[in-house]
């Protein structure tokens, strides 16, 4: 696949780190970057919190689907999907299909410490959060690497070298 002409889709657990890397890989590799999430607020005008308040689950996972289908009209950008975009099975045809898709991967209790504070993240809104993140973890690591075209593995440390690791995965692609 010419990763010139398609996305790259950025996917992994809440707490990841898809904003923070797809922001620099995308100026990395001067292309436009888009956070599938701040897509969704962006179309409806509210917070992803109040999304879920007033349609549920399902009714977010609606419009991240219809995020995810508009964003693979398009070519040439640095996407970060949500962490759950994974779980329905038209989203997951649609990233492989339309781009290169990286697992950014990070064990569970690393993702705790990075979410613990973010009121932002309706599902770790609980009364146990961590076990919430092994649940959602166990659910959606399988999938994650079902769809993925490289898996990396992100414990943290030096987000530049980080995303020049994924620079080269994605050069390496090209050559080959």
């Amino acid at each position: 696949m010419n990763t010139l002409e398609h996305n790259i889709y950025l996917v992994g657990m809440p707490g990841a780190g898809k904003t923070t890397v797809g922001r620099q890989l995308a100026r990395r590799l001067q292309r436009r970057f888009v956070d599938a999430d701040q897509e969704i607020e962006a179309r409806t005008g509210v917070a992803i919190p109040v999304i879920f308040e007033i349609e549920g689950e399902a009714g977010f996972r609606d419009r991240e689907s219809q995020v995810i289908a508009d964003l693979a009209t398009e070519s040439g950008l640095v996407v970060a999907t949500g962490g759950g975009a994974i779980l329905r099975s038209q989203n997951r045809e649609a990233l492989k299909h339309n781009g290169l898709v990286i697992y950014l991967h990070v064990d569970p209790r690393l993702l705790f410490e990075r979410t613990s504070h973010n009121t932002q993240r309706p599902l770790l809104q609980v009364a146990d959060p961590m076990t919430k993140i092994e649940e959602l973890f166990v659910q959606r690591d399988p999938l994650y690497r079902e769809a993925a075209d490289i898996i990396v593995n992100s414990s943290g440390g030096n987000v530049r070298q980080f995303v020049r690791q994924i620079e080269q995965e994605i050069q390496s692609r090209c050559a080959a």
